[in-house]
């Protein structure tokens, strides 16, 4: 079993429109919804891998309702989420179907207080002592503490269980300190940690941070990993022209999936990075066609780095 955990989760809604211009109407031709937030899109690709998976973290009012509603009917993860008294977020992406290009709205989610935040601790521990692994993913929703993912990571380690860590900003500077098995910054997040704009030297010193591998996803460059058994660069056969929403999700499916598995980390990677790409291509926002992750998978070029 793998246990996500979302703090901060979501309904994402999808619009797309047929160009996306400022200060005008726009007529929306399809809207789709789906239960979100970073860690819910990873526990769906795992349960699509074949895993058993556990998702937990926040869900509250009318959104949070549609949220579990919505992941009940998702085959494979297992609904540990705790209700809280605010309401959780929405998040409206905007595809502009002319260009491709993908405008974000993200609501900043539920006040948690001191008594959730608690309660959750106490659930979190009974979940790590079930699980093979952890993924601690996505913001933390307002009156969550700062340093909460480092707590997380210190509950899992002393449960002998990995963790992969995907945030950004304080949480995940706190959250490195605590040494998590691998932690997942895009570019622009870990430079925000390092202070280093060149992401090989930059992803070598987030490791000296604290972080027993670091993989930094590169954009349409693929993904670069500094670990114990060496540095490695992993892209895709060809440039990908699609929505990007939720393939970094994906990407650290992958990551976790193969973990478990006990892969090598040039497989870790093919498979991230082949996860990532089938899930730009997709139709839909987030999900992925297994045939083309196949098909992408065969073709993902690994080198050192």
């Amino acid at each position: 079993m793998i246990l996500t955990v979302t703090l901060n989760t979501a309904l994402d809604v999808t619009y797309r429109v047929p160009r996306l211009l400022p200060h005008a109407s726009h007529r929306v031709t399809t809207v789709t919804e789906r239960p979100g937030g970073k860690g819910l899109n990873v526990a769906r690709v795992l349960a699509a891998l074949g895993h058993k998976v556990t998702a937990t973290g926040f869900a509250g009012g009318p959104v949070g309702s549609v949220v579990r509603n919505m992941l009940a009917a998702s085959p494979g993860v297992v609904d540990a989420l705790l209700p809280c008294e605010g309401a959780s977020r929405r998040t409206l992406a905007v595809v502009d179907e002319a260009s491709g290009d993908t405008t974000q709205f993200n609501e900043p989610g539920p006040h948690i207080t001191p008594a959730e935040w608690s309660l959750f601790l106490t659930h979190y521990q009974e979940l790590v002592a079930q699980v093979r692994a952890v993924a601690l993913c996505g913001s933390l929703p307002p009156g969550v503490p700062v340093g909460a993912y480092a707590v997380l990571v210190r509950v899992a380690r002393a449960a002998g269980v990995p963790v992969l860590l995907d945030t950004s900003g304080e949480a995940l500077r706190r959250g490195v300190a605590a040494r998590p098995e691998i932690i997942k910054p895009n570019a622009a997040e870990l430079a925000e940690l390092t202070g280093a704009r060149d992401p090989l030297p930059a992803t070598r010193d987030a490791r000296r941070r604290g972080a027993h591998a670091v993989v930094t996803s590169l954009g349409p460059g693929g993904l670069l990993a500094a670990t114990a058994e060496g540095t490695w660069q992993a892209a895709p056969p060809r440039p990908l022209s699609g929505n990007p929403t939720g393939a970094g999700d994906s990407a650290v499916a992958g990551l976790l999936s193969a973990l478990t598995e006990g892969l090598d980390w040039p497989s870790r990677l093919t498979r991230a990075v082949a996860l990532s790409a089938a899930t730009v291509l997709a139709p839909v926002a987030g999900e992925f066609d297994p045939r083309t992750y196949e098909e992408v998978r065969g073709s993902v070029k690994v080198t050192p780095a």
